[in-house]
């Protein structure tokens, strides 16, 4: 991570000394001495004495004791750390393939565990960021928070011009408290996983970093502001029937430690008990769950923190979505592999899914692709035969992250949260007991993307981009080579060899890769005119449209072209 890179970094200021004694003396308490003293941490501050252990030790001969136990423990010091370790506890409690499911399942009852902070603290910050005239912005806000998180509060609120809305505040000093507690952890950790190399392998260092780069965006409520306009312009363009609502933005009354946006009344779908009373519901959140991959497949962009909390059955039968301080954004070239990997599930093809697992997983040592397609061909053999009604997506995705886990293949966190949001939504229908299944929609969406990847415009799109890299290559290819012998001659490697006419030797050497690279490029025009006029009946030339033409005469340019410079001395 490179955010404390020693231990005597820790001891720059008090506070830091401060807080590092108080993180270590917790976890000593709640039975994680062990661990600081094979590690040397208790070292790091001088004089530092371990307090007794509150933990006493019963039968924890089995794993699933054992494990029930640590995640007791661990969410008990989270709690005692206060919010940016509560914080830290609930994302990794997402964090399914990396750690044990009953360790999981204890750091998941953090999540409604965060103290609520004095009205009278949350009214001066609001007063603070909107101004002297805030009184005159807000009818009424109500003092009891409607949610409480660790990076910030919401509260309900009526607007002077009568709409209601909610009013999201940022914790103070929460920004400086969660990168001071980061820093620790990652030290932290980082001195445990020296000592005890088994853990290593579980990417714990890995998925702290990665928890940090994306905290630094969440605490920021402007980029949440900015990702749902987003979100909301791409989901209306799309959603005919008016299924989604995504709130309004309020931009004036909002900063980067306060947002003002709609109010959406209704209830979260983990609350959600009596679907009977709903009428479409299942119709209703199956056609959601398509805009979902439709946006995530086509456009790139999804909502990277999907939970039961976070979309709602609204009063007026919609679904709604909040909390956008995470959008995930997949390039081009991502969503090709997440549409690979999808269809290689859908087809049972074991050995394209490794393959595109590989080209996007991070690993250090390269693992044998033909031992890891049959443990994963093995992992999946349960699911072989069923239909996509009858897939569990969750017991699937599960399988596959613990079998390359296994193999010290890690997915990144970006990758992770794609199959995390479709495991939830899978969740959400099994738990209101609504026929929706997650493969049945991917199967139904993923076929027109597809045709639309291979279709004559994109075809023509891609050959144009990959005849640019080629020859962008053929002309730096010769520039880098001249770069790396001025080089080595600084460096005083020299080859005492002397060839005559070497110059024009390495001179036709260019130009014969030059001339390659036109003769490609005079292909793909070529080609280019006869994919356009492919589905057309021509009887005469004047048929034939113009930017056909166009494309054969570059065709005919580019090769005369090539032509000139292979024979120029």
């Amino acid at each position: 991570m490179n955010i404390i890179k020693t231990g005597i970094g820790i001891t720059k200021t008090i506070k830091n000394v401060s807080r590092f004694r108080e993180v270590l003396s917790v976890f000593a308490k709640h039975g994680f001495d062990e661990f600081i003293i094979n590690s040397n941490l208790h070292l790091v501050i001088p004089d530092f004495v371990i307090p007794k252990s509150r933990y006493k030790k019963n039968d924890e001969s089995s794993e699933y004791a054992f494990w029930q136990s640590v995640g007791t423990r661990l969410r008990q010091a989270f709690e005692e750390l206060g919010p940016s370790f509560i914080k830290m506890g609930q994302l990794l409690s997402t964090r399914e393939d990396i750690l044990d499911p009953l360790l999981i399942t204890e750091l998941k009852k953090l999540q409604n565990n965060v103290r609520p902070l004095p009205f009278k603290e949350i009214k001066k910050r609001i007063e603070l960021e909107l101004g002297d005239g805030t009184p005159n912005i807000f009818e009424y806000i109500e003092e009891s928070p409607i949610g409480v998180a660790s990076i910030g509060l919401v509260y309900k609120a009526k607007l002077k011009s009568g709409e209601d809305v909610v009013v999201k505040v940022r914790r103070p000093n929460i920004r400086k408290t969660l990168l001071q507690d980061f820093e620790l952890m990652a030290f932290i950790v980082g001195r445990i996983e020296k000592s005890f190399p088994e853990l290593k392998y579980m990417g714990l260092s890995r998925a702290i970093e990665d928890f940090f780069k994306g905290i630094q965006l969440e605490v920021n409520f402007l980029i949440e502001a900015n990702n749902s306009r987003k979100i909301k312009e791409v989901i209306e363009a799309i959603d005919e029937k008016k299924i989604l609502q995504i709130p309004k933005i309020y931009p004036e009354y909002s900063t980067s430690k306060v947002l003002v946006m709609e109010y959406l009344e209704g209830t979260p779908f983990n609350q959600l008990k009596n679907i009977e009373e709903h009428n479409d519901l299942q119709e209703k959140l199956i056609n959601g769950v398509k805009l979902f991959m439709h946006n995530m497949l086509s456009d790139g962009v999804f909502h990277a923190d999907l939970h039961g909390g976070n979309f709602f059955l609204l009063n007026n039968d919609k679904i709604g979505l909040i909390d956008f301080g995470l959008v995930g954004h997949l390039s081009k070239q991502n969503r090709t592999s997440l549409i690979a990997i999808l269809f290689a599930l859908l087809s049972n093809n074991y050995e394209n899914l490794v393959l595109e697992f590989l080209d996007i997983a991070e690993y250090e040592d390269i693992p044998n692709a033909e031992i890891l397609t049959r443990d994963i061909r093995d992992a999946l053999t349960p699911f072989i035969g069923m239909s996509v009604q009858e897939l569990d997506a969750t017991a699937l995705f599960h399988a596959i992250v613990e079998t390359l886990g296994k193999h010290q293949v890690y997915l990144p966190r970006e990758w992770f949260i794609i199959f995390r949001a479709l495991m939830t939504l899978d969740g959400v229908g099994k738990s209101l007991r609504i026929d929706l299944n997650i493969f049945d929609i991917i199967e139904s969406e993923i076929r027109p993307i597809m045709s639309d990847m291979i279709s004559k415009d994109a075809l023509i799109e891609e050959s144009a981009w990959l005849t640019r890299d080629m020859l962008n290559s053929m002309r730096i290819v010769p520039r880098h080579i001249k770069w790396l012998l001025k080089d080595l001659a600084k460096k005083k490697y020299q080859i005492d060899l002397k060839f005559e006419e070497t110059n024009k030797e390495i001179n036709f050497l260019s130009r014969s890769i030059y001339f390659l690279g036109m003769t490609i490029l005079s292909a793909t025009f070529f080609i280019g005119g006869i994919i356009i006029i492919n589905d057309l009946t021509v009887t005469h030339l004047n048929q034939i449209p113009i930017v056909t033409y166009v494309c054969w005469g570059l065709s005919i340019a580019s090769f005369i072209r090539a032509n000139m410079l292979l024979k120029l001395k």
